[in-house]
This record gives structure tokens, C-alpha cells and sequence, in this order.
């Protein structure tokens, strides 16, 4: 690689961690204020801690996560006058201990042709465009890429991937509204087996997680693929939209329950301030966290890093 591309490289990280701390500015905003407020010459003691604690929480963390990590930061420190830039230091790092373990972008296995991975979540969660933009990374990431527009009952849908397919040359796979979305799949895997493609992505439907017939439809799609590949679908990624905050626990719960959800990608950060999500869903699931996206662009969608995250969410750079 030359001098001019690492400097390029650097350029496009550096562009990225810049995205990420402003797209994370609403939930900072939510920490930083109390946490400057409670802080400034102020020495650790009970009720710092407490208010430490509901600041987590209002970030949404979680009540048992932002308990925890307010009593770490408070026993280390108790009873000595601290900075806020300390405390949000302290907080960081807690944070990305918490997140480090999940962090793992989403690398497809050479040895599959293809690797295939069914995009599953609730409506308006950005399960398609974050399809695209996944397509995208693995294109330029120099793998092929067949997309699957299984989520038939939206024609938007299908024109949508339609055009995330000639934006990044995968090839899509489609069909007529309303036709069944487990045949298509069918039809894509036979045609991705054929020629050799390295990834395929299947893109479903939309569902709210309460309506059975929807997601036995999920279920329908894997019985079928599975005709022709009994390990399919190798990865099966749940898309999370942050607006939802600690709903996006029942969402988790309820696609396990009924697909092995084996990743998550968290989409629209940049319009909340209930970033903390993130960490409150490592906590408990401790599934891996593939990537987070903070606009609708075509690279505001990335691989998930805990440390940049971590600090992105308590304002640091």
C-alpha cells in the first residue's frame, strides 16, 4: 500500500470517528450535562454517585448496567474531588469493557459459497438500506454479492435493493409483489450456489414482533433454503432502529425466540439520545454487535469498534 493510500485510509477512519461522536451528540448531551453539573468541584460521595447513576439511565444503559458501572466509578474515587473530563474518562473505559467483547464486524467465511445471512427486524428499523450499505463493504471489501429482495409484500423494497444493486454491482435477485418470499429465497440460493458468489443476503420483510403469522413466515424461509443447504442461513442479523430504546430488548427476545439471531446492527444513533442501548444489549445478550449506523449515508454505516463508541458516547474524542 502506498504513503498516499494510508494517508487516504486515515482520512476515511478519521472522517468516520467524526460521524460517529457527532451522530452520538444527542445521547453525549444527555451525560455530559449532569455528569459537568454533578462534577465540577464537587468531591464523590453517595449522592454523586446516585446522580451518576440516573444520568446512565437516562442514556439508556439500563438500571442494572448503570448501577454497576456508577459504583465502579464511585468506589475508585470516593470521597476525592474529581473533574468531570475524569469521571467521563472513568466512564469510557468502563463502558468499552463492556463492549469489547461484541464488537465484531461481520466477516464472511471463505469457505462458504455462499455465506448465506437473512436480515430479519421490525418495520422502519432500516433493514434494507443497512442490506445495502453491508453490500457495499463486502464489494469493496472485494467480496461478491447476490442480494435477495425477499420482503415481497413492499414493492419499495424491492425497488430500493434494486438500486443499492447497481450502486455497488451485486447482483439481485426479485420478483413479482406479494410472491412468496421463502421461493425466492430458494431461487436465490440456487442461483447464488451456481455462480459461485461469496455472499448472499437475503433481505425479509418487516415485522412487529407480536404477529405470529409474520414471523412464522421467517421460519418458513430457513425450512426452505435448508432444502438446499442444511447449514443455512449461516448468520441470521437482526437490524435494531435506536429510537426504541429498551424496546429493543423484547425485539431481541422475541426474534431469538423464533430465529437463532446470531448479530445485531444498530441503525439511526444519530436521532436519539438513547445510545446507551448499545451497552445496556451487550450486557444482557452479549450477542455480537456487527455494525452501527449514524445518518443515511452510503458510508454512515460501519463496523462496530467498542472504545471509539465508547467515547463517543460521553463526548470524547
Amino acid at each position: 500500500m502506498s504513503e498516499t493510500d494510508d494517508e487516504a485510509g486515515d482520512g476515511k477512519k478519521t472522517g468516520w470517528l467524526q460521524r460517529l461522536k457527532q451522530g452520538l451528540r444527542k445521547t453525549s448531551g444527555k451525560l455530559t450535562t449532569p455528569i459537568t453539573e454533578t462534577f465540577t468541584k464537587r468531591r464523590i460521595d453517595d449522592a454523586a454517585i446516585l446522580e451518576l447513576e440516573e444520568a446512565l439511565i437516562s442514556a439508556d444503559l439500563g438500571v442494572a448496567t448503570a448501577a454497576r458501572v456508577a459504583r465502579l466509578i464511585g468506589k475508585a474515587r470516593f470521597d476525592k474531588e474529581v473533574a468531570p473530563d475524569e469521571i467521563k474518562a472513568a466512564l469510557a473505559d468502563e463502558i468499552a469493557k463492556i463492549l469489547e467483547p461484541v464488537a465484531m464486524p461481520f466477516v464472511p467465511d471463505p469457505g462458504l459459497k455462499p455465506h448465506v445471512v437473512l436480515v430479519c427486524g421490525v418495520n422502519g428499523s432500516g433493514k434494507t438500506t443497512s442490506v445495502g450499505k453491508l453490500a457495499k463493504q463486502l464489494i469493496e471489501d472485494g467480496s461478491t454479492v447476490m442480494l435477495a429482495a425477499a420482503d415481497t409484500f413492499r414493492a419499495a423494497a424491492v425497488e430500493q435493493l434494486q438500486i443499492w444493486g447497481e450502486r455497488t454491482g451485486a447482483v439481485v435477485v426479485a420478483s413479482t409483489p406479494g410472491a412468496d418470499a421463502a421461493g425466492l429465497a430458494f431461487d436465490a440460493l440456487t442461483r447464488a450456489r451456481a455462480e459461485g458468489t461469496d455472499v448472499l443476503l437475503i433481505d425479509t420483510a418487516g415485522r412487529l414482533q407480536n404477529k405470529v403469522d409474520l414471523m412464522a413466515e421467517l421460519q418458513k424461509i430457513i425450512r426452505v433454503i435448508r432444502k438446499i443447504d442444511d447449514t443455512a442461513p449461516h448468520d441470521c442479523i437482526l437490524v435494531l432502529d435506536a429510537t426504541v430504546g429498551q424496546n429493543a430488548h423484547s425485539q431481541v427476545e422475541t426474534f431469538r425466540h423464533m430465529v437463532d439471531v446470531s448479530g445485531l446492527i444498530m441503525t439511526k444513533l444519530d436521532g436519539t439520545a438513547r445510545g446507551g442501548v448499545v451497552v445496556a444489549l451487550a450486557e444482557k445478550f452479549g450477542l455480537p454487535m456487527h455494525a452501527v449506523g449514524v445518518g443515511e449515508g452510503a458510508d454512515d454505516l460501519r463496523p462496530f469498534e467498542a472504545r471509539p463508541f465508547a467515547r463517543g458516547l460521553v463526548g470524547l474524542d
